[in-house]
């Protein structure tokens, strides 16, 4: 009997145990896609371009699983908000043009920095419960960081960093309902691959040939390929695969939280990368938004 009754432990601490390992290396490729789309976006590709680049790899290579993995346990309109609001085409786009106008410090403030916040008030507005005075305090470090940042955007007369900082909410808001419908729904990782990939490349690719402008023939084949090979295999692959298995073990709170560290170490991998370089009010604000996140995940 004794036996029995310590086997769930284990076997709950071997689900959270790959939980945080799914989750820090969704963190990775994290802040690289914020540096190395934002490097992107400043070259002869535009933001549909290097979406199209990242569903075409992403698609083809989960097209042969499409039968054998779509989940048809869920309802086709649940189907539907878990394709758009996944890292699909909606999000991406609003990443692309975002990092276009605004720096990876922004991206990694404002994207994830407001991530735990919706995802937390969709958890919130299910379960029907406020958060406590620590959560408060955390939400309200937060709010502030990120006004210290993008403060020296705006006040520096960059009008498009509004345009950016708006388009890193609106991400981060359509994250947070992919978050707590992944682990409603019980998604399993393969399948989130075909539900994200599959139904955006059908979508995306004849809009993109269509009727988005592209720079794809004024482009370095090289760019080229190493866009596509990161971007379908990291974010459109690898991530969404590590993203499912980390919301299944830790929980949509948890996952969000992991986002604690995107926005130092995205700001800290630009440097080298992209050469910018925050300035100190950005650094403070970088700061105070990282503390705030780490301290609302204590807090849960």
């Amino acid at each position: 009997m004794a036996q029995s009754q310590t086997q769930p432990n284990a076997d709950q601490v071997q689900n959270v145990s790959l939980g945080i390992a799914s989750a820090v290396a969704v963190l990775i490729i994290w802040s690289a896609f914020f540096v190395f789309s934002r490097a992107g976006v400043q070259t002869t590709l535009t933001a549909g371009d290097i979406a199209a680049l990242r569903f075409t790899v992403a698609g083809v290579i989960c097209l042969p699983f499409l039968w054998a993995w779509w989940p048809r346990h869920i309802p086709i309109w649940a189907a539907a908000i878990l394709s758009m609001t996944g890292p699909g085409m909606i999000y991406t786009m609003c990443m692309y043009i975002g990092l276009s106008e605004a720096s990876v410090a922004y991206a990694g403030v404002f994207s994830n920095g407001a991530l735990p916040i919706f995802t937390g008030a969709l958890v919130a507005y299910v379960s029907h419960q406020l958060p406590g005075r620590i959560q408060a305090a955390a939400l309200a470090m937060i709010v502030i960081g990120a006004v210290l940042v993008g403060s020296t955007g705006v006040g520096a007369g960059n009008g498009n960093v509004w345009l950016g900082i708006a388009l890193f909410l609106t991400s981060a808001a359509i994250q947070s309902i992919y978050i707590f419908s992944l682990r409603h729904w019980k998604v399993k990782p393969r399948q989130a691959l075909v539900l994200v990939n599959i139904p955006n490349a059908l979508l995306f690719l004849p809009i993109w040939a269509l009727f988005l402008p592209s720079g794809m023939a004024e482009t370095p084949l090289s760019t080229i390929l190493g866009q596509a090979l990161f971007q379908g295999l990291g974010p459109g692959f690898l991530a969404v695969i590590l993203f499912s298995l980390a919301a299944n073990h830790l929980g949509p709170n948890g996952t969000a939280g992991f986002s604690a560290a995107v926005p130092a170490t995205a700001a800290v991998l630009a440097i080298p990368v992209l050469g910018e370089i925050p300035v100190p009010l950005e650094w403070a604000g970088i700061g105070l938004v990282s503390l705030g996140l780490i301290l609302l995940v204590r807090a849960r």
